[in-house]
């Protein structure tokens, strides 16, 4: 599939103090209790939370945002999520108001953690093959193996950066992500500023 429907950020002020490292299945069980229509959409996901890691904790800064990836037509429905709770492995975080961000088209994307079990060379080769499918040309950079284990599951990859994107090769792997586990933040690309070439 090489069409992906209109996509856009929505994000939260997000309050509480920290969350387990391996947060992210938590995160999305607790989102979709709040929002059960999300469970449906293949395309919807979390974007990971900028946090410190502090032993085997993340910690969140003041200013932090919960930013849901969606269908553009779901994002006025999102808004229910504010002034809900969430219970994240025994931490609790009060969501804030949202912020419609619309997808801008940056030349440079990373994502934090692409699910893949290959080893880098596979892994690669098979993020180049799947980018030509969808007709996007650019440059990779494969960063280091990471894992995320929470109580029950796990997945594991790489991070990625793509550069040298065209508009509309950037907007299209904004929207679609590569990989899949999308509702746990793996594959989801958002804009990366520096980089060494």
């Amino acid at each position: 599939m090489n069409e992906a429907p209109d996509m856009t950020d929505v994000a939260f002020g997000l309050r509480g103090e920290l969350v387990p490292a391996g947060y992210a299945f938590a995160l999305w069980d607790e989102v979709a209790r709040c929002l059960p229509w999300l469970e449906a959409d293949e395309f919807a996901g979390i974007v990971p939370l900028r946090a410190a890691a502090s032993g085997g904790n993340m910690l969140l800064p003041r200013r932090a945002k919960l930013v849901l990836r969606l269908r553009s037509q779901f994002a006025q429905r999102a808004r229910s999520l504010t002034g809900r709770e969430l219970d994240v492995g025994g931490s609790m975080l009060r969501v804030g108001e949202a912020e419609e961000r619309s997808l801008k088209p940056y030349p440079t994307l990373h994502a934090q953690l692409v699910e893949s079990a290959s080893e880098e060379g596979a892994f690669l080769a098979g993020m180049a093959a799947r980018l030509q499918e969808m007709e996007v040309a650019c440059k990779l950079v494969c960063g280091k193996r990471l894992a995320v284990a929470g109580e029950k599951q796990q997945v594991a990859g790489y991070s990625l950066v793509l550069h040298d994107l065209k508009p509309e090769g950037s907007l299209q792997v904004q929207r679609m992500g590569l990989g899949g586990s999308r509702r746990f933040g793996c594959g989801i690309f958002v804009p990366y500023k520096t980089i060494v070439t």
